[in-house]
């Protein structure tokens, strides 16, 4: 059987990473751009061993919660675009339970429940890449530019004030790879962030005018982010994530990282301040302070790490709103796990990246024997792998909740909640 040949397939039920599962003389089948319950005719695109990938090109008995997307569903990554957007929400879910039973060996109790999110205007941040004179997203597997618009992820007038800027670089823009945009949760702030080739001069930049429907530009070369126009913080205030009047606020540059979710950050930051309770704390891949910087406000005392520049130097700014309570600690977060704290944790909380947590990085935190660890995690694969080093270590896995902090996509961010 050629690989560009077509097959009748039988939709089973979803896979992490946005495939559906349906099987072929044996063979287990990744299949995009379909439904489960559907039979679609799909052409393979590749094998591997006993696994073989296939897109979808023909729906032959359509699901009920199939429906039309309003672009590629591989642009922006929304590969659960065909979906009803409540069938997304079970969808994702099963895969969490799926997951956690194959890889981390654990039956959750309970149905797992993901707090949905409206689907358009979500984002707070978004990578668009440079081709020419083009800017977009780039198409899931490849280096094809695609409309950015179409997914309607960013908020209104974000991909207007692109435009502007877009014009007024001019020739400059053939500089950039790519330009991050960044707003915060009211949209009344918006800095554009041009990550600029290693052989651009950023003297190009000097004396760009500040356009319409943006707060900043910078760009960002390998000697660090300069400021070209306007400003290149960014603001959160406590009454836009916690919904009370505060005196909390957050600052941000671009280049920091932040969660991408307008409408679900508030909701995600209250469930880890609502877990991690009043005590000694340890925040690992603490970025700005989110989660630290509340914690240390209602009274907590503990230490952030974190080991990027940009989110560090944020961190440190943050946290000087703690009175004292919050310790900053700038560096990579195995250089604080080698040893064991001279104040043991009450609580120790991680937001690592999509790969986890390191081996180095588990076996410390094994060493401090906090009575709890929260770990919220944006990729199910490697919390469920981590999850069962930390459950064979005497922990319980206590609670797991998700957010839809990316609708149409197959992402989902877990909280989850070990106890000893």
């Amino acid at each position: 059987m050629a690989d560009s040949s077509l097959v009748e397939l039988q939709i089973e039920r979803p896979v992490a990473g946005g495939r559906m599962l349906a099987r072929l003389d044996g063979r287990v089948v990744f299949v995009a751009g379909a439904v489960p319950g559907e039979r679609v005719r799909a052409r393979i695109t590749k094998r591997t061993g006993k696994v073989v990938w296939a897109d979808t090109v023909e729906v032959i008995e359509p699901s009920a919660d199939r429906r039309e997307t309003m672009g590629d569903p591989r642009c922006g990554g929304a590969l659960y675009a065909h979906i009803a957007y409540e069938r997304q929400l079970v969808l994702k879910a099963e895969v969490i339970a799926d997951t956690f039973r194959r890889i981390g060996k654990l039956t959750l109790e309970g149905a797992v429940v993901v707090a949905a999110s409206p689907e358009e205007g979500y984002r707070l941040r978004a990578r668009l890449h440079v081709q020419g004179t083009r800017v977009g997203f780039l198409l899931e597997g490849s280096h094809a530019l695609c409309d950015a618009e179409v997914t309607r992820q960013l908020g209104p007038g974000a991909f207007e004030a692109v435009g502007r800027l877009r014009e007024a670089l001019g020739p400059a823009l053939g500089a950039c790879e790519s330009i991050v945009v960044s707003e915060n949760i009211s949209g009344l702030e918006r800095v554009a962030l041009c990550e600029l080739r290693p052989d651009a001069d950023p003297v190009r930049f000097a004396g760009l005018p500040l356009t319409d429907g943006l707060s900043g530009v910078a760009v960002l070369t390998r000697k660090g982010m300069f400021t070209c126009a306007g400003h290149d913080k960014i603001v959160e205030h406590g009454r836009e994530l916690l919904g009370v009047e505060t005196r909390l606020h957050w600052t941000r540059q671009a280049a920091s990282f932040f969660q991408g979710n307008r409408f679900l950050v508030g909701t995600l930051l209250q469930r880890v301040i609502d877990v991690a309770g009043a005590g000694h704390f340890v925040d690992l891949y603490s970025g700005i302070g989110l989660f630290a910087v509340a914690l240390a406000d209602r009274g907590a005392s503990g230490v952030a790490v974190e080991g990027d520049a940009a989110s560090g130097q944020d961190l440190t700014l943050n946290a000087e709103q703690s009175d004292g309570r919050l310790a900053v600690h700038l560096g990579p977060v195995e250089e604080v796990t080698a040893s064991i704290p001279a104040r043991r944790p009450d609580v120790v909380m991680v937001d690592p990246p999509r790969t986890g947590l390191s081996a180095e990085v588990v076996d410390g935190l094994l060493r401090w024997e906090a009575p709890r660890l929260v770990y919220v995690s944006c990729d199910v694969p490697t919390l469920a792998r981590d999850a069962a080093k930390v459950v064979a270590a005497g922990y319980k896995l206590s609670s797991l909740d998700a957010l839809d902090m990316f609708p149409n996509t197959p992402h989902v961010e877990c909280v989850a909640v070990f106890d000893r």
